[in-house]
């Protein structure tokens, strides 16, 4: 039983084949057409975006322009290819700003780039791209059922954004004074990635990154500039205790504030 079902299988998909090379060399373009769409709701992705790819040229002018490109671009992101989808989506929305599948297209080609967003420690050309493309969706369509998706979409990458400049900061507090001041440049980014995303969930150990920073810094320069530097230590030290009083780092916090009250009482 399990054999004529293999065979029946095989025979099934060498006529699937053998319809889809047939679809491929017909000039017949309504047939090519009608193909495509079926193959797409059969989930054959790349089938349907190759055929939609040369009908998108073909129906260029006509009402059946703008569903195929919308379903060019839709089977590429079906297929996870996030880069030509968002490629596709554009075009769509830029020929039919007021089009059937405006909306979606946008939407679309925002989020397949927040699907194709790395890992922090990466480059991040995608994800602000995303940011871009889903903040444009909120504009466009801000009473859209997609809208809580596309705001939570935004939420996590502008994460990703400030744990890639926490990561950068914090290298340069490894760093220390190898080549240079390194713990200013600490301070400097981590006080910009603060002050561009002030509710992000890495604003504590940003600030806690500055915090030591500026400790160090201070312990590590001459006699005649620690006083300064250590009072600039005492008031980061009172900023962050006020912003998280129960914050788990509160003791290596103290413990930095006492070294530096020393300094301040000279």
């Amino acid at each position: 039983m399990i054999r004529y079902l293999i065979i029946a299988l095989s025979l099934l998909a060498l006529t699937s084949c053998g319809e889809y090379n047939k679809v491929l060399k017909s000039n017949d373009y309504e047939y090519k057409y009608q193909y495509a769409k079926k193959a797409f709701e059969k989930k054959k992705y790349v089938q349907a975006s190759t055929i939609l790819s040369d009908l998108v040229t073909v129906f260029k002018g006509t009402p059946k322009a703008e569903e195929s490109l919308y379903l060019l671009g839709l089977s590429h992101y079906e297929n996870h290819d996030y880069t030509n989808s968002g490629t596709y989506f554009k075009t769509y929305y830029t020929h039919y700003p007021k089009g059937q599948y405006t909306e979606l297209a946008r939407f679309y080609a925002g989020y397949g780039y927040y699907l194709d967003s790395p890992e922090a420690q990466l480059d991040q050309s995608m994800t602000i791209k995303a940011i871009e493309e889903l903040q444009n969706f909120l504009d466009y369509f801000p009473k859209s059922d997609k809208v809580t998706i596309a705001q939570n979409a935004i939420f996590e990458l502008q994460d990703k954004l400030v744990l890639k400049e926490l990561q950068n900061a914090q290298l340069y507090y490894n760093l220390g004074n190898y080549l240079g001041n390194n713990y200013q440049s600490a301070i400097i980014v981590a006080q910009n990635a603060i002050k561009d995303y002030p509710y992000s969930k890495y604003k504590e150990p940003l600030e806690l990154l500055v915090l030591k920073s500026k400790y160090q810094e201070a312990a590590q320069s001459i006699e005649e500039k620690k006083a300064d530097r250590f009072r600039e230590v005492v008031d980061e030290y009172y900023s962050f205790i006020n912003d998280y009083p129960e914050s788990e780092n509160r003791k290596e916090a103290d413990n930095i504030f006492k070294i530096a009250q020393r300094y301040v009482k000279e």
